[in-house]
């Protein structure tokens, strides 16, 4: 079974909340209460569900949930309750995030906490052990910052912003209104910014910033550089997941999405809207319009001006027909020069 919540919420209450409408099946009522979530597989009386991928739908007329939330065309296969929109994933991600149970990364201010000098925190600001806030900084209201964060000297932080454990935020970082960030995530970081005098590698000193906007959320092990004179900006609503790295002076635009090990290089700029799967490579100093979708392992290396999705990951397979493939691949310039060569000499 999905996990029992503390808390329930009558299914009248959650499809108001959610913007859905409600269709009562057996006993139910507007009344009953719903108190946890589950897979349609695995969920049993008091917990909620949801299909948004016809292929479940043998799933969904044998779940045993309380109520499942779906598209009006799936009405008719649901043997429960039902709570009927046009996208029932965003309904899922709705009634998640009421019945919710993440415990806060921290409760108080705790007296293991280290705060500076000339600290600003704004009302009902949370601070767990361990945690070092380093002189000038300015928290606002209802911030939370997990056990073991570090908070650099005159780095911002807005409102109801929260920083999961060990989060590292360097010097005058600011960071906007309701963010998210999980563990170990570095922000402000010094850029990859080096000149080589006969041989010897000469550090540049990394003297902008990161400016990050409001509603961003940042995945754990992520790495987000300082530009070097520039800043390196996050618009409002990026989302960034798991161990990605955005490279100094970097420019990312509004409700861009970038998934797990995918990498931007040095003073590129992503537009707005854009999404990219794992492990995508954005090369340095080229400009991506808004609207383009890159899929898995892309390598990107020059700009980009129109919309749409882009590939160039090669998928997996056997790897007796990869060698294959490899040495036709190895031979494709010869090849293609024995076809010119009888082209020519079909036209004499």
């Amino acid at each position: 079974m999905g996990g029992v919540l503390s808390h329930a919420i009558s299914l009248i209450q959650l499809a108001q909340s959610i913007g859905a409408e409600l269709h009562l099946a057996g006993t139910d009522t507007q009344d009953t209460l719903i108190s946890g979530l589950s897979t349609l597989i695995k969920a049993g009386n008091g917990q909620l569900s949801f299909l948004s991928n016809k292929k479940y739908r043998s799933q969904l007329q044998l779940t045993m949930a309380q109520a499942v939330i779906l598209h009006p065309d799936e009405l008719s296969h649901c043997p429960c309750s039902a709570l009927v929109m046009s996208n029932p994933y965003v309904g899922f991600a709705k009634a998640a995030q009421l019945l919710d149970t993440t415990p806060e990364p921290a409760h108080e201010i705790s007296p293991h906490a280290v705060i500076g000098e000339n600290v600003t925190l704004g009302k009902d600001v949370k601070i767990g052990a361990n945690a070092v806030i380093e002189s000038g900084v300015i928290l606002g209201d209802n911030v939370i910052i997990g056990a073991g964060c570090f908070i650099g000297k005159s780095a911002q932080l807005g409102a109801n912003t929260k920083l999961w454990a060990n989060v590292t935020i360097y010097h005058d970082v600011i960071m906007g209104t309701d963010c998210l960030v999980q563990s170990n995530t570095v922000i402000g970081s010094d850029g990859f910014g080096y000149a080589n005098e006969n041989g010897r590698w000469i550090k540049i000193p990394q003297l902008g910033s990161v400016v990050i906007g409001n509603r961003v959320e940042i995945g754990a092990s992520t790495t987000i550089d300082r530009g070097a004179l520039d800043n390196t900006i996050l618009a409002d609503g990026v989302i960034i997941d798991n161990q990605c790295q955005i490279a100094h002076n970097v420019e990312i635009g509004e409700n861009t999405a970038m998934a797990a090990c995918s990498v931007i290089a040095g003073s590129s700029v992503i537009g707005k809207n854009c999404s990219m799967a794992g492990l995508v490579g954005i090369n340095g100093h080229i400009n991506i319009c808004d609207n383009v979708i890159f899929t898995g392992m892309s390598m990107v290396t020059k700009s980009i001006s129109e919309p749409g999705v882009y590939s160039s990951g090669i998928p997996a397979e056997a790897n007796r027909d990869w060698r294959k493939n490899m040495v036709a691949l190895r031979n494709i310039t010869s090849l293609n020069q024995r076809v010119k060569t009888l082209e020519k000499n079909q036209q004499q």
